[in-house]
């Protein structure tokens, strides 16, 4: 797909991951729609958009896991722009804890259903609600595009990570589905897996914590968001790219 000028949604666009992806875009000369829980918090993200060229960049809020939040966020942007070519499922939430933790033979903790629930809400019900109505608008306008959810090595299975692990197998998963079930309308789906980066929530660790990290990772350090970004501008571009979950982790793969 040649990007410019190609209108992209990209969900949790504030900070991160989702501000590196559009920022990377914006070089591309996309038009895009931003979408995080409020306005505000994607004034930095439009702002830098615009510094690096963007064709235009308007900003929504919108709950990625309120069914009727998304159709109507959606329907807005399709309303506003004329056309959907692309959509980044990036918004995630984390609530680690164990399964079940035990001291002395005495329960001390056990991953609680709000603690499960809320991942699931947003992490993999917000992607389906997001992809869904994305695919629509892109049937009704008739264009072509491409979906891309932000899965994580820790699709994989991380210890602590039960809710956060099965929702982003469960991304990836979806990606394939849609790659199969959406073909014949010229929508592509795939998944990009980032190991450990250096977002804004990484960074804030201790330094010490950070250290040990990048030394269990064979290429010797954090990711760069923009590593992630430039992966997910290369499915965009290339058309044959369906379907797969292309792991930016270097070797971690836990």
């Amino acid at each position: 797909m040649e990007l410019s000028g190609k209108v992209m949604v990209i969900t949790g666009a504030s900070r991160g991951l989702g501000a590196a992806i559009a920022a990377r875009l914006a070089q591309k000369k996309c038009q895009l729609a931003l979408i995080d829980l409020d306005l505000a918090s994607l004034a930095a993200t439009k702002a830098a958009c615009i510094d690096n060229g963007a064709q235009r960049v308007e900003c929504y809020a919108a709950n990625v896991a309120n069914e009727a939040q998304v159709i109507a966020v959606m329907q807005e942007i399709s309303t506003d722009f004329g056309a959907l070519h692309g959509l980044v499922n990036n918004a995630g939430i984390t609530r680690d804890a164990l399964t079940l933790k035990y001291r002395d033979n005495e329960l001390v903790s056990k991953l609680s259903l709000e603690q499960w629930q809320a991942v699931i809400d947003v992490n993999l019900t917000g992607v389906f609600l997001c992809g869904r109505e994305a695919a629509e608008k892109m049937v009704e306008l008739k264009c072509a595009g491409c979906i891309i959810n932000i899965s994580s090595v820790s699709r994989h299975g991380n210890i602590g990570q039960l809710n956060y692990s099965a929702s982003k197998a469960g991304v990836a998963a979806m990606a394939v589905v849609w790659a199969k079930e959406l073909a014949h309308y010229g929508i592509r789906a795939a998944s990009v897996a980032p190991g450990f980066i250096a977002t804004e929530m990484v960074m804030s660790m201790k330094e010490e914590v950070r250290t040990k990290l990048a030394r269990s990772i064979p290429a010797g350090r954090l990711g760069e968001p923009d590593e992630i970004a430039s992966t997910v501008e290369f499915i965009f571009e290339n058309d044959y790219i369906n379907g797969r979950c292309i792991e930016v982790d270097g070797a971690l793969r836990l």
